[in-house]
């Protein structure tokens, strides 16, 4: 009798450990596939294509869902991968929009969020919402540099009237401020917008030494085309979210010369070996376009691999101790993340904190300008 109950006490033992080595690991996935964001959404989720199916020999099942670049659509889309599918964190969006609203459903649900785009919630919602990208000051901070250097007093702003549009033009406002550089008109339009000939011909009648156009993918192509077409020669800056190959193609001759700050990993072969994401931003564009095909690298794509580097590294930690799709597992992802230190990524180096949930460290930014139809890093 003894003997046969260490016998199935024993299996069962087994079975529970069988059970937790063989436990998936679920990683949900929001993008704006389609809708006015599209083109950015299509350009994040390429890093896909390279991240791994396994985990210390525990199955990755990623769960991607289309926000529609709404976000009521992105609240509906947490709901479903917390409660249907039971992702132990999730990876997105590429909005602040659509990223600020899914926050409270990830505090709610106490599930990590890495969101691509640069959101910066209140510290009583931030427990379990982490950002990848860099915060606009820091983007916009670069280009103002830039325009300081080349004598520039007055700029013109262009941008969406919406949440990006707005927190563009705060950050111009401040970083303009503080080089001495002052804004002498301020239009907006709607993403969806064909024409923009009103609001060009009112930034014209200023007469800026610059403009700062504050969109974001393909629409941000059609206030420097018609500022161009209306002849004026000044310079043109555009935000660091233009930075993908339909932009260039849209805009064509017309987006020539502008200048954009952007995260390293697109012109990393073009940066001094001493550049701190160098290396990490080579090997990843080389596996990137070996797959995808040459010029399909972007800096959205590497945003999102950067989100998966910092994921990876903090299951790492937390599955010694849990096992996935449990409270305790998601717990430990969380600390994990907030212990991160000093972690090389393709877009920037990140070091978290429970004060700082971004961490991106502002030396990773480089200028570049639109020369050819291609990028080109200013130097």
């Amino acid at each position: 009798m003894k003997l046969r109950i260490k016998t199935q006490l024993a299996a069962i033992a087994l079975a529970l450990s069988a059970g937790h080595a063989v436990a998936d690991i679920n990683v949900g996935v929001v993008f704006s596939l389609t809708g006015p964001a599209a083109s950015l959404g299509a350009e994040t989720r390429k890093a896909l294509e390279l991240m791994p199916a396994t985990l210390g020999g525990e199955k990755i099942n990623y769960v991607v869902l289309d926000d529609a670049t709404d976000p009521t659509n992105a609240v509906k889309n947490t709901r479903k991968l917390v409660g249907e599918n039971k992702v132990d964190a999730i990876i997105g969006p590429n909005l602040i929009t659509n990223g600020m609203a899914m926050v409270d459903v990830a505090n709610e649900t106490r599930v990590p969020m890495l969101s691509i785009a640069p959101i910066d919630p209140a510290a009583d919602k931030r427990a379990w919402a982490f950002r990848v990208e860099p915060t606009a000051d820091i983007m916009v901070g670069r280009v103002v540099e830039d325009m300081k250097a080349k004598g520039v007093k007055t700029v013109g702003f262009i941008g969406f009237s919406d949440s990006w549009g707005e927190l563009l033009l705060k950050a111009l406002t401040e970083t303009t401020q503080a080089a001495g550089i002052k804004i002498v008109a301020t239009e907006r339009y709607a993403r969806t917008d064909t024409s923009v000939t009103g609001q060009t011909l009112k930034v014209m009648s200023a007469r800026p030494d610059a403009v700062f156009v504050g969109g974001s993918g393909t629409p941000a192509a059609l206030p420097q085309s018609t500022l161009r077409e209306r002849g004026y020669k000044g310079p043109i800056y555009q935000s660091h979210a233009v930075a993908n190959r339909e932009f260039l193609r849209l805009g064509g001759k017309n987006v020539e010369g502008a200048r954009l700050p952007v995260a390293p990993v697109l012109v990393a072969e073009q940066m001094a070996d001493g550049h701190p994401n160098k290396a990490a931003g080579v090997a990843f564009l080389q596996q990137l376009e070996g797959k995808l095909g040459a010029d399909s690298r972007s800096t959205f794509a590497g945003a999102a691999w950067d989100a998966w580097l910092l994921l990876e590294n903090a299951m790492k930690e937390a599955v010694k101790t849990a096992r996935p799709g449990t409270p305790e597992f998601r717990e430990g992802i969380r600390n994990a993340l907030e212990s991160t230190s000093g972690l090389v990524g393709v877009n920037g180096t990140y070091t978290l904190s429970a004060e700082d949930h971004g961490g991106y460290d502002p030396k990773a930014v480089v200028l570049i300008e639109v020369v050819n139809g291609k990028w080109s890093l200013v130097k």
